[in-house]
Order: structure tokens, then sequence, then C-alpha cells
């Protein structure tokens, strides 16, 4: 059916666009085989109505004219649907080349690809190139989790998608079932960002994470997408840079560079020991954790409690 409709209004769009004068419904009805299979008048009004307005909502200019007679005729002008000259600057050609080599590890490298070759075609100077770096320091965004492209499909047709999950203190993963909202890469790891069924709420989910297939499910999504802002917003506080408080920690004399780094002051204890005074923010023990016994939480307890409980669960396997 999907394929049906989408030949009848390229057919549709064809004529209006290949006339050079307007079109009644009784000519377009001749011309195009699925309207004259439409059985009665009404049901071929029907359908051109919500053809004519499916074009419409893609974009496509279409003039209804009367003539002498009193006749409605509707064609689509060349000039009315020619898009303008697209004109980028480097830092615009760049950010296109950065995203093209994103989706060039991924299944829409041709589309990728074919887009940047008509973006050349409509007007982008010789001298830019999208592929190109644009400074001594090149941006890469690595794409190697094989749950990139079902997700960033399923974001962009807005399907429900179920997957397993481990979380970092957890032994085994969990089934989760989320309306996944966008991706984003931070820090040189992928996100998703999305609502998550189970839980009520909405929830970020690293993609390194994520275990076995995603698999798409059918139906509608029961809560709000949020915009862009809010969900980089949501990434950013999950991954642990949006901070509201400090924690103190121990650190063993010259190990935990980034947690040095991070430091908001730094006390020599003696014993081979530091004592950090460092942001606390959501996944702060999940990093933590990967320092192993080069670090010991003090306070917040909670933050103690969390550490323990991921080391635990590592211990389990």
């Amino acid at each position: 059916m999907a394929i049906a409709k989408a030949e009848r209004l390229m057919n549709l769009a064809l004529c209006l666009l290949g006339t050079r004068r307007p079109l009644s419904k009784r000519e377009l009805r001749e011309s195009i085989e699925a309207y004259m299979e439409a059985g009665s008048d009404d049901s071929f009004n029907r359908m051109f109505e919500r053809d004519k307005d499916d074009l419409r909502e893609l974009g496509l200019v279409i003039e209804t004219v009367e003539n002498l007679d009193g006749e409605v005729g509707y064609l689509a002008r060349r000039d009315s649907n020619r898009l303008p000259p697209i004109t980028l600057d480097a830092e615009e050609a760049a950010a296109l080349g950065l995203a093209a080599k994103v989706w060039q590890q991924a299944r829409l490298a041709g589309a990728a690809s074919g887009a940047l070759q008509k973006l050349r075609a409509a007007g982008l100077p010789e001298d830019v190139d999208p592929y190109g770096s644009h400074g001594a320091l090149e941006p890469h965004i690595p794409v190697h989790e094989a749950a990139f492209e079902p997700l960033m499909l399923a974001c962009r047709d807005r399907r429900p998608v179920v997957f397993d999950y481990r979380k970092a203190n957890a032994a085994q993963p969990g089934t989760r079932h989320v309306e996944p909202w966008a991706l984003e890469c931070w820090r040189g790891h992928w996100y998703l960002a999305g609502f998550d069924r189970d839980r009520g709420a909405e929830r970020v989910f690293r993609l390194s994470r994520i275990t076995g297939k995603v698999r798409a499910r059918a139906g509608r999504y029961t809560a709000e997408v949020p915009d862009v802002v809010t969900v980089r917003e949501t990434v950013a506080g999950w991954a642990g840079d949006i901070t509201d408080r400090s924690a103190l920690i121990r650190l063993r004399s010259g190990a935990g560079y980034p947690l040095r780094a991070k430091a908001v002051s730094v006390r020599e204890l003696g014993d081979g020991w530091d004592e950090l005074e460092i942001p606390y923010g959501h996944g702060l023990d999940a990093w933590l954790v990967e320092f192993g016994p080069d670090v010991v939480v003090v306070e917040p307890a909670e933050l103690r409690a969390e550490v323990i409980d991921r080391l635990r669960a590592v211990a389990k396997g």
C-alpha cells in the first residue's frame, strides 16, 4: 500500500510539473493509472484531494487556476518549485563533512556521498572540501557500536525499540522498552536519550552497554519528544558533566591523572595517598570504579555506597 501511494504521488507530481497549462481533474484521471482504477467519481475525488494535500505538505507548490469556462485546473510551475542556490561557508561545509563521515560508517554511506555530490552540483564552491580537514586538529566522531544504525533509524522514523542493556553495577543485562528520541556523541561515546516505558521516565543509555540486537516494535510513542537542546542537556547530565556538589576521595599518588585534572583541590596525606575534592554529578560512581584500588571514596556516603555496589557486581562477574 505504501509503495502504491508513493508511486501515485510521484506520477501526480510529474504530471503537474510537466504541463505548461493547468490540467483538470478529468485530464489527470485519464493520465494516471491509479486514478483510472479508482472506481466511482467520489472515490477518485477523495483520493485526488488527499494526494494533492500530501504533495503540498511535502513542499510542492500547486496552483489552482480557473479558466474562462469556469473549469478548475492544477499545475506546479517549475520556477515556483526550484530551490534557491545553496551557499555554504567553510565552517558549514566542515560540519556537513563531519556528519557525512559519521554516516559513512553506517548503512547511509551511499546516501551521504550522494547528498554531498548534489550540494556540489547545486553550487558548493570547488575550493570547499566537506570531507577535508579545516584546522590543525580535525574532530573525529567514532561509530563502532552495532546498535548505532538501528537506533538512528528508529529515532528518525519514531519507532519504539527493545534491547538488552547492561548497567555498570549489574551482573546480567536487563530488557529495556524504549521510545528513542535522539543519539548524541559526548566525550567520544554515543548515548541514546529516550523514554523508558518500564520506568515511565526519560533515560539515557550508553550504546557500548547495549548487548544483542536492537528490535523495532510497532505502535506510537506514548510520551512527548522534547526539543534537541533539552536532549543534549539530558545526555550531559547523565554523562556526569552537570554537577551541583563536590565529593571527597583519596587517590594513590601518581595515579588517576583524569581525576586530578578535574579536582577543585588536592592535599597530600602522606603514605602514598592524596585527598581530592572533585565535582560530583551523575555517573561519577561508574567513572571512579574504573580506577580500581587506586581510589577510595570518603564522602558523600551515597557515592561511597554506589561505588561499593558496582565493585561487588564486577566481582560477581
